[in-house]
């Protein structure tokens, strides 16, 4: 069917929000949301139109934290609250441009896509550019006047800057007005206040990470003066895990950018972001978050106030915690789906400074992988479970399934000698491997203990799924060798084992079961290829298989069938596995039949095409679990299948493949005939 290939990374919308205060518990919002005139929204946004500042900050910081409950939103657009909030961007005060700002950006972080292209309909791209402007116009006078006092300038920059971020990250529209109306160089200068205000920094820099991802347009207009000021906050060296976040976005940026450098520089810039990824991931959640929490604890030993902290904290991350258990939403943009990770660390009282350092942090390490991932994958928008070709084109790539042809230095997939070389040089396939490992119990139980800290958990492990997947990613772009050979290749799959039969069952969560199998995919296909002996019994490989038939995922299933094909085709070349094979072989025909998806219906052909293709225990296998008969039998409902749900439900390039498999399955069925009339 192909090597299996990961999909690029769309950066993850982050969703951040504007004003921390008490959390608005889910059933008292769908009570007050039932009614009509005695409606709050109609009420909040009635006030909107006070002559006093004061009114109409506390209606804006009101709908701000009303929004952050998803089912209230509905009621707001109705009342066309998108219209009513856009002119208060630009109100006379910056108290009330802030918290419209932060209404805004909490609407489109909550609301999703739908919500973001509502606001660009009602033009407010058009006060935000203008809010922008005048901020950064506004940033050394008001650091003058402010001195060492909060600087509320730039506070209303850093949601302007959010709101921007969330636009452009869900609406095509909004990112071809950023190109056009040059926002770049002011969210370049929001980078710049780095030094003195790392908030606005970060928050500027995962707006660049997303605007310059897949957007030529953008990029053409790239000049050596922003080249300059991401650069130089790559090269910073300041403490803190807020200052590793900036460094990886900033890694994350040049390598989107990559382009517009100077070919003269390409090499030292490629090696300056491979030492940033491999610095944050060398840093030990299991060590450092524990660390956090007890300066945490010895803070609020000093500080009387800490325990309401506390319980502000805890509040807001219990709505986190209930949106973490449900499916992440996804946003959509140029017709790719983005799956939506939900980090609530600016809802955070600014005084937890210990949780929203361990939140930086791991927001890092994952955005780290991320782009190590980026590095490794194709750009083409049309890949999907399948490549275009089937296994019978296997034979015109290259080693491991590399493409020949390709020279160009930041070329991703084939990865040229240079980048090859940085990985190796910063040890990123060892440190991608450790990271694949389950979080510290340290960490573990430190965050299970403290409420606040709780929402750690689901992050920590997100950072293992990443891991996962940027370790399949590795193995399918990097040969053997590069890796340490057989004995770094069995280490490798011996962990991959662990991980996944070394509880009494099978971990069931989607994203660990989809990040899992497609790294055990991966590794199987090289030390196949190498004549490599793996350490995963069939037995293990069976039950692996079982779990994913339950899995919704239609990926987790892909991968599984494939997984079961490698080590069917492996074992046939060996003396006595014909009764494995017909294990393996019964399991396959099973998903061929059963299973409601044409890809993983043609996986499960093409697993019985390489599983049975040649041998004499293959033979043996395939009389014993009358394969021909079955196939037969197949072949009709197969092809009806394709006719009846292919054009309306598939990708061309998967109708391509499961056309390829058609004619394979019509070919192999007069092999099995052949085999038979020996």
């Amino acid at each position: 069917m192909g090597k299996s290939k990961t999909n690029k990374f769309k950066r993850p919308q982050f969703n951040s929000v504007g004003l921390p205060a008490t959390t608005v518990k889910e059933e008292d919002a769908e009570e007050d949301y039932h009614g009509d005139d005695s409606c709050p929204a109609a009420e909040l946004l009635e006030k909107l139109q006070s002559p006093s500042a004061d009114v109409r900050e506390f209606a804006c910081a009101s709908i701000s934290r009303v929004v952050q409950q998803s089912q209230t939103i509905p009621v707001f657009l109705q009342r066309d609250a998108v219209r009513r909030l856009g002119p208060l961007l630009l109100d006379k005060s910056l108290a009330v441009r802030e918290t419209a700002a932060g209404a805004l950006r909490n609407l489109s972080a909550c609301g999703g896509q739908e919500v973001c292209e509502d606001m660009v309909k009602h033009d407010v791209m058009t006060p935000l550019t203008a809010l922008l402007r005048e901020s950064c116009a506004g940033f050394e006078s008001a650091a003058v006047a402010m001195k060492d006092q909060k600087n509320a300038v730039e506070d209303v920059a850093n949601e302007a800057v959010n709101l921007l971020w969330n636009l452009c990250e869900s609406s095509s529209q909004s990112l071809s007005m950023f190109n056009k109306a040059g926002l770049l160089d002011l969210v370049v200068q929001c980078l710049e206040r780095h030094p003195h205000n790392v908030e606005l920094a970060i928050s500027a820099a995962h707006c660049l990470h997303t605007v310059t991802e897949d957007n030529p347009e953008l990029l053409c207009s790239v000049n050596a003066a922003v080249l300059g000021v991401v650069e130089r906050v790559l090269l910073t060296s300041q403490p803190g895990m807020a200052h590793t976040l900036l460094r990886t976005l900033a890694a994350g940026t040049l390598w989107n950018m990559k382009g517009s450098l100077p070919a003269a520089r390409q090499t030292q810039t490629l090696n300056a972001v491979v030492a940033t990824l491999s610095q944050c991931l060398g840093l030990d959640t299991g060590t450092v978050i524990p660390e956090l929490r007890q300066a945490e604890e010895a803070r609020n030993r000093d500080t009387p106030a800490a325990a309401d902290l506390e319980d502000q904290a805890a509040g807001v991350l219990a709505v986190a915690e209930m949106d973490e258990e449900e499916e992440a939403p996804k946003r959509n943009r140029n017709g790719k789906a983005v799956r939506v990770d939900n980090d609530v660390s600016d809802l955070l009282p600014r005084d937890k400074e210990e949780l929203r350092e361990a939140t930086a942090l791991l927001t890092a390490q994952q955005t780290s992988l991320e782009i190590i991932v980026n590095m490794c994958c194709s750009d083409d928008p049309s890949d999907d479970e399948w490549e275009e070709e089937s296994s019978s084109d296997e034979s015109d790539m290259g080693p491991d399934g590399l493409c020949d042809g390709v020279s160009n230095l930041m070329s991703p997939l084939c990865l040229s000698a240079e980048v090859h070389e940085a990985l190796n040089n910063h040890s990123i396939p060892e440190k991608v491997l450790k990271k694949t490992e389950f979080p510290r119990k340290e960490a573990m139980d430190v965050c299970q203990q403290t409420p606040s800290w709780r929402s750690l958990i689901k992050k920590m492990q997100r950072v293992q799924s990443r891991a996962l997947t940027c370790l399949h990613s590795i193995l399918s772009t990097m040969d053997a060798e590069s890796l340490g050979g057989a004995a770094a290749l069995q280490a490798a799959a011996q962990h991959l084992s662990t991980l996944v039969f070394g509880a009494a069952e099978i971990p069931k969560d989607e994203e660990f079961l989809e990040a899992v199998i497609s790294a055990m995919r991966s590794l199987l296909q090289m030390i196949a290829s190498k004549n490599i002996p793996q350490c995963m019994t069939p037995q293990q490989l069976m039950s692996l298989s079982e779990a994913a038939t339950h899995c919704d995922v239609v990926s987790v299933r892909v991968n599984a069938v494939a997984v079961l094909g490698i080590t069917g085709s492996t074992l046939a070349k060996e003396k006595g596995t014909a009764e494995t094979l017909q294990m393996i072989g019964n399991a396959l025909l099973q998903v061929a039949t059963r299973d409601t998806n044409l890809v993983v219906n043609g996986e499960a052909l093409d697993a019985l095409f390489d599983v049975f293709a040649d041998g004499e225990e293959a033979e043996t296998a395939a009389k014993n679990i009358q394969l021909l008969p079955a196939l037969k039998a197949l072949q009709p409902v197969f092809k009806a299948k394709i006719r009846k749900e292919g054009r309306g439900k598939y990708s061309p390039q998967q109708l391509c493949v499961l056309d390829n498999i058609k004619v394979n399955l019509r070919r192999f069925i007069g092999y099995l005939e052949t085999v038979v009339k020996k």
